[in-house]
């Protein structure tokens, strides 16, 4: 597509002509910013994430576009470079099959075309040098509902323009299929997709849980329901309810599991609000929220209590696996 039509305003680097589903600009998130009412936003995959960035040669937290099921359309109007990491999605630049997880160079008038996830759901587009974006309270990090970071506060639209760096060719770099992850299927016939379980702290307020409430939580399958966001996944199954009636509000960490009255499950997520009112039993860790994050509607959750001390352990394996992961050159 020629970009002749396009007005010297937008010719930043690059237009948006179809955002999808959701499409907004991340980068490592707003730390810090708690005590005055700011969420963190931030990747709600971080691992594919990162990846993004390092198969463009990028610094971890660089600004990328963040996709949620697909959809999304956009077109260059500068040469650069990109890598599209996370859910499985048809590829597509300039009509032509591409992959994921490596290095791809575009050149000025090229168009990206997303289709729409076959497994997962959070789909990462990095650019050499990071999104042009300025950053509001240290971050470029969307949050919608907060009006805060990437364009404006919102989402990507229809001719939204980003500013890109000026291109510097990087190594051509791919990251080796047993290194990538394998996210949940979206077909209705793979839902009972077989993933390990979510694990969990439990927090000071589990005891107000009944063992048997307790007991049913830890060995029952719930399932996505259709509220599922970024502020958190609603999920269905073995009603869970605490003792607890009326508490005052409190701060909230990422992953919490809250338990309102109907004693079905919310895990709160990037996006949610800092303080909240409803009893919690511990938190998912970290790492397997972002494997959360990856499901859709009608996909099934197992859950694992952890100690604390696991949970260190778990995630310092996890961080040197990861520190081992070496890219292929593709030069």
């Amino acid at each position: 597509m020629s970009t002749d039509n396009l007005s010297s305003e937008t010719k930043s680097g690059l237009i948006v002509t179809k955002p999808g589903v959701l499409a907004l600009v991340q980068d490592g998130g707003r730390l810090g910013q708690h005590r005055i009412g700011l969420t963190v936003g931030g990747p709600m995959d971080p691992f594919a994430f990162r990846w993004a960035n390092r198969l463009c040669s990028n610094d971890d937290n660089a600004s990328a576009i963040e996709v949620s099921i697909g959809g999304f359309v956009a077109e260059f109007s500068q040469a650069t470079q990109i890598a599209i990491t996370g859910a499985e999605v048809d590829v597509k630049l300039n009509n032509q099959a591409v992959e994921q997880w490596q290095t791809l160079t575009v050149a000025a008038g090229d168009v990206l075309k997303l289709g729409f996830a076959r497994a997962g759901c959070r789909i990462y587009i990095a650019v050499q040098g990071g999104l042009q974006v300025e950053p509001q309270f240290g971050s470029c990090a969307t949050v919608v509902r907060e009006k805060m970071g990437g364009l404006n506060g919102e989402a990507l639209s229809k001719g939204a323009s980003l500013e890109l760096a000026p291109f510097e060719a990087q190594p051509m770099l791919m990251m080796p299929m047993a290194s990538r992850p394998l996210y949940p299927q979206n077909s209705t016939s793979e839902k009972t997709h077989n993933m390990m379980p979510l694990r969990v702290v439990l927090g000071y307020q589990a005891d107000s849980f009944s063992r048997v409430d307790k007991a049913h939580f830890f060995s029952s399958e719930y399932t996505v329901s259709e509220r599922m966001d970024r502020m958190g996944y609603r999920l269905t199954g073995p009603e869970c309810r605490s003792t607890i009636s009326n508490m005052l509000s409190e701060g909230i960490c990422h992953g919490a599991i809250q338990l309102p009255p109907d004693g079905q499950p919310i895990i709160l997520l990037n996006d949610r609000q800092t303080i909240g009112g409803y009893p919690k039993l511990g938190s998912v860790m970290a790492r397997d929220t972002a494997r959360l994050a990856q499901m859709t509607q009608g996909n099934k959750v197992l859950f694992e209590a952890v100690s604390i001390e696991d949970a260190h352990a778990i995630n310092l394996l996890a961080q040197y696996k990861e520190s081992q992961i070496q890219l292929s050159s593709l030069d």
